[in-house]
């Protein structure tokens, strides 16, 4: 057997056996096939639990990855559906286009990346689903392998989360990359109409299961698979960019259910186990990401948040800005003992994270402590600002999350807010009538000394003003992120 797929896992005696086991005893080969599923369910737990820590991400994907090589291959070759050259120009051209991917698409477009990533995985299970209709269409009920209800049921749950994954992951991918408005769009009626579609869509779903393999189930089943498609796009549509980390997050965990669902419609356990892992993983993230902003996800969903129309008075917070000039804040950094930089979506827009670690460095350098707070929704995805500064080489040890960075705010000097608003909003824990009040932030107004990074005077993506920019011990360092620090950068290294 060639063994192209996985080189390193099998020894030349290992592939002799699978070769003879393929040729002569089919329930030798059925067991193998079980086994390497179960090595490649094993590899995604494995894999996974190492993506949990940004230190050990990069390996656990690749384990991950091997994983699913593993489990594609052998199913394959299992089915006879490719051969071994066929196999391998498949994975050459995949990993061509990974390695392109990579080194194309910058860090601050990997929001954008993923709901693609998100999307093409909604799709793929779509079409598993399609293809496994037609597969039924022809083929007499008693050589069916399971009751044909039951297929239909997973065939149209399949189609009907993979279609909502798609558009919606699309809808995302066009608001994260500015192609369309990130703001939420809502509109009168909108939620009766998609009550309405949702309606429809259970209506078609219960049909098509009921009326069987007659002529009228082909139209139903389109039918479903167009308005699967249209309710991914009214249900992204009213959700504006500051919610996108809870989307793509949930996007993921559909994307997941959905391989699950087309694991059972072609009785594939390793494709089961897979979208389930996804599922319940991207579910948790989704469940965190709305703690996170103390928010339920019917509110993250159905509440416009974001829109023209939710996103509060903008002329209520009172009080003046006050800008700050790079050489005074030279003089207040210089002479600081403790400071923590508080990244935002600013700063991946900015793409500021190389500078900003630079000028974390020259502080230490300089007998400064210094540390990174990290809000689980800052930017655009889950960890995005995680991502960005473990692409800048920032010590992992300096990376804090809410609860101790908030515990020592007041004993820190300086606080540099770069392109954060809502997350460092004073409003969400002072006042009761703002839409994010409760929602968890981090307490950046407790520092000594507060310097914002910002181009201009503008609101959030949520549309509120941040009261954080008119407090006293606030300065406003206008300017885009990355000249801004580089400029300061140069002060140091001149001085």
């Amino acid at each position: 057997m060639n063994h192209l797929f996985l080189p390193e896992l099998f020894t030349q005696k290992t592939i002799e056996a699978m070769n003879l086991a393929m040729t002569t005893e089919p329930g030798v080969l059925l067991n193998m096939v079980n086994l390497t599923y179960i090595v490649a369910a094993i590899l995604f737990i494995f894999g996974l639990k190492l993506l949990g820590s940004a230190r050990t991400a990069p390996r656990g994907n690749m384990i991950s990855a091997t994983g699913m090589l593993l489990a594609v291959g052998i199913t394959l070759l299992d089915q006879q559906i490719l051969s071994y050259t066929v196999l391998a120009i498949g994975v050459f051209l995949g990993a061509t286009i990974g390695a392109v991917a990579a080194y194309k698409v910058r860090m601050t477009g990997m929001p954008e990346m993923v709901a693609l990533f998100n999307g093409f995985g909604g799709m793929a299970s779509l079409l598993v689903g399609w293809s496994e209709w037609h597969f039924l269409a022809g083929l007499p009920i008693a050589a069916m392998s399971q009751p044909l209800p039951f297929s239909q049921s997973v065939i149209a749950l399949a189609v009907l989360i993979g279609g909502i994954t798609f558009t919606g992951s699309l809808m995302a991918f066009l608001k994260l990359s500015g192609r369309i408005s990130g703001r939420a769009v809502v509109f009168p009626g909108q939620k009766l109409i998609n009550l309405a579609v949702a309606t429809v869509i259970v209506g078609a779903m219960v049909a098509y299961v009921f009326i069987g393999q007659t002529g009228a189930a082909y139209p139903v089943f389109i039918g479903l698979l167009l308005l699967a498609l249209t309710l991914g796009i009214l249900g992204v549509l009213p959700i504006g960019g500051g919610d996108m980390p809870v989307v793509i997050a949930l996007l993921n965990s559909l994307s997941g259910l959905a391989a699950a669902a087309a694991g059972f419609a072609i009785v594939n356990t390793v494709l089961i186990v897979a979208g389930c892992l996804v599922g319940a993983s991207g579910l948790i993230l989704t469940v965190i990401m709305c703690k996170a902003m103390n928010r339920s996800l019917g509110n993250v969903l159905f509440s416009g948040f974001g829109s023209a129309a939710n996103s509060g008075p903008k002329g209520a917070v009172q009080g003046e800005m006050k800008p700050i000039s790079c050489q005074d804040l030279y003089y207040v950094l210089e002479s600081a003992n403790r400071v923590v930089f508080i990244p935002g979506y600013g700063m991946a827009v900015a793409q500021a994270q190389h500078l900003v670690r630079e000028l974390g460095e020259i502080l230490e350098q300089n007998g400064t402590e210094i540390c990174y707070a990290i809000h689980p929704v800052a930017g655009r995805m889950p960890g995005h600002m995680n991502v960005l500064l473990a692409e800048a080489d920032v010590p992992y040890d300096q990376l804090q999350e809410l609860a101790p960075i908030n515990a020592a705010m007041e004993q820190t000097d300086v606080a540099v807010v770069i392109g954060a608003n809502d997350v460092v909003n004073p409003a969400a824990s002072d006042d009761p009538a703002s839409p994010i009040y409760g929602m968890p932030i981090i307490n950046a107004h407790k520092a000594k000394t507060v310097i914002c990074l910002k181009r201009g005077q503008g609101a959030g993506f949520s549309g509120l003003k941040n009261e954080l920019f008119f407090r006293e011990n606030t300065r406003m360092y206008y300017g885009d992120a990355k000249s801004s620090i580089q400029n300061l950068v140069s002060e140091f290294k001149e001085t």
